[in-house]
């Protein structure tokens, strides 16, 4: 059973919040001699400790000077910037348009040798077709009010799919049957998707997998995540992508996939869905 997306963050920050509060107690200074030595509030101390409030690369190498721990604080820094990257708030990503965002998926997706992927809401991007991304990048764009370069975020989104046709990756993709009929674009747009999806599917790098509303559950309908190898899952939720990197979360995604997986049908049985799915639109 998958804990909540974030937990991974916020352990990181917990574990950099008590690695602060170690090299304090190792210093033999308390929350007040600290905030002294570094200049701030004490309330600031305290909040930094609980894991309430990100510490700045100023502050934890004020922090280190404070303890006579210099030589530790490039450590600290690197690890506080790892734990920011692990929950990015899709605002925060977007403040300059998706383009950006989506070239560095671009390089993910480069990097990643098995994608294991699932979904109950839009197909995935490396499977969108560019009228069905113009539309979903749209709402998004529109829904987060951030700048609006959706054509060149869509290029960029369609650039991921070459990697459906080179050697060397492999997409194991699972699919709720509702996205299927889920009108995220206009009836054209859908059709032209789901036409695609059929397409892609003898594809030697694509194992595509429909859950269909029949099925009998053994895992309830989750938020979209991917399985990058073996190294991390990226989760997104309405507001953030979270990054996992636990082995103990990375095995309950896998979990879940598993289970996910057992319930999908394949071949035919999937193709014959897609079909039925675009007869609704005609």
């Amino acid at each position: 059973m998958p804990v909540s997306p974030s937990s991974s963050a916020q352990g990181a920050r917990q574990a950099l919040a008590v690695r602060l509060h170690h090299l304090r107690k190792d210093a033999g200074l308390s929350g007040k001699e600290l905030s002294a030595r570094c200049g701030w509030h004490p309330a600031k101390t305290t909040r930094i400790q609980k894991g309430d409030a990100p510490p700045s690369d100023t502050d934890i190498r004020a922090w280190c000077t404070a303890c006579g721990a210099d030589g530790q604080a490039d450590d600290l820094i690197a690890t506080a910037r790892a734990v920011d990257s692990m929950y990015l708030e899709w605002r925060r990503l977007h403040k300059d348009g998706m383009r950006k965002v989506q070239e560095g998926w671009y390089a993910l997706h480069e990097q990643t040798r098995v994608c294991r992927v699932y979904v109950s809401n839009v197909p995935p991007g490396f499977f969108q077709t560019a009228g069905f991304a113009t539309a979903l990048m749209g709402q998004i764009t529109r829904f987060q009010g951030t700048p609006d370069d959706v054509a060149e975020a869509v290029a960029a989104r369609v650039a991921r799919s070459r990697f459906l046709y080179e050697g060397g990756h492999r997409y194991v993709v699972l699919m709720e049957e509702s996205v299927l009929h889920y009108r995220t674009a206009g009836p054209d747009a859908m059709r032209g998707q789901l036409r695609h999806l059929l397409a892609v599917m003898p594809l030697a790098s694509v194992s595509l997998g429909i859950i269909p509303f029949s099925a009998q559950r053994t895992v309830w309908p989750l938020e979209a995540f991917y399985l990058h190898d073996d190294t991390a899952a990226m989760v997104e939720t309405l507001t953030a992508e979270i990054k996992v990197t636990q082995p103990r979360e990375l095995a309950d995604y896998a979990k879940a996939f598993t289970a996910l997986a057992e319930m999908a049908v394949y071949g035919d049985a999937a193709r014959d869905l897609i079909r039925a799915a675009i007869d609704t639109l005609e």
